[in-house]
């Protein structure tokens, strides 16, 4: 079996070396970018399973390219950096990063979230249907109510096929209810933006990114595994489990 990729993002040469030294002898197929744009020039050659990134590069801000990489690239984020505010913390676990590591950094501490969130990832695979299957395959047909969701409109809550309630937002209703009227088919950027904001969606806000990557972090801490909110590369966001809506039309 191939050793899984790990890419490190650091513009400090001697830390990035270190990184990648380290994870190289931890059996990984590790690599480095200076920059966002070697980044994406690495990933068009060779897909990766994690990418270590720092938030401070020359060219584009650390959470930007943590919000497309998680909508085009569906891999594994740890966000690292000097800043200790929880609010950024909160900002990078927003927007999709699965761990957020203050330098300086244990190299052994980095070795097991890795290790951790590849484990992680697996699981998510495992357990998730394609977002893309059509609806039959996902449900077994429209009568089988197994793994339904239920969003009540009037209550404000989403709960899981097990009974677990999960109180949303307005802006989390609002997105859950346009995902739910889609079938399981991807809805588009320019579709939450108008259905949350009511204006096209422009690349530069991280809105919609803070607003998914919320609701997908509270469904996963409520019922202990991945959320069915998943990224679709070049569309969207996809519920790709069934959901039933009661109370009437959300939005």
């Amino acid at each position: 079996m191939a050793a899984p990729v790990i890419v490190v993002v650091e513009d400090e040469n001697s830390l990035r070396s270190d990184m990648v030294e380290y994870l190289r002898n931890c059996g990984f197929e590790a690599m480095g970018a200076r920059t966002g744009a070697e980044l994406d020039e690495l990933l068009t050659n060779r897909p990766a399973s994690v990418i270590i990134l720092d938030v401070n590069l020359p060219d584009e801000d650390g959470f930007k390219i943590a919000a497309r990489l998680r909508d085009t690239h569906g891999v594994g984020i740890i966000m690292v950096t000097a800043r200790s505010s929880s609010v950024d913390r909160i900002v990078g676990l927003e927007i999709g990063a699965d761990a957020y590591l203050i330098k300086p950094v244990e190299l052994r501490e980095l070795e097991a979230q890795v290790k951790s969130l590849l484990r992680r990832l697996s699981e998510r695979a495992a357990e998730a249907p394609s977002a893309l299957a059509p609806s039959s395959e996902l449900s077994g047909g429209e009568s089988n109510d197994e793994g339904r969701w239920t969003l009540d409109s009037t209550e404000w809550a989403l709960t899981s096929p097990t009974g677990v309630r999960i109180g949303l937002t307005s802006m989390e209703m609002k997105l859950t209810g346009l995902l739910a009227g889609q079938a399981r088919k991807p809805a588009t950027r320019d579709q939450i933006s108008q259905a949350l904001y009511s204006r096209r969606w422009n690349p530069e806000d991280r809105s919609i990114d803070t607003v998914v990557g919320r609701l997908r972090h509270k469904v996963e801490a409520s019922i202990g595994t991945a959320a069915p909110l998943k990224s679709v590369h070049g569309v969207g966001y996809v519920f790709s489990a069934p959901i039933r809506v009661l109370g009437g039309q959300v939005g």
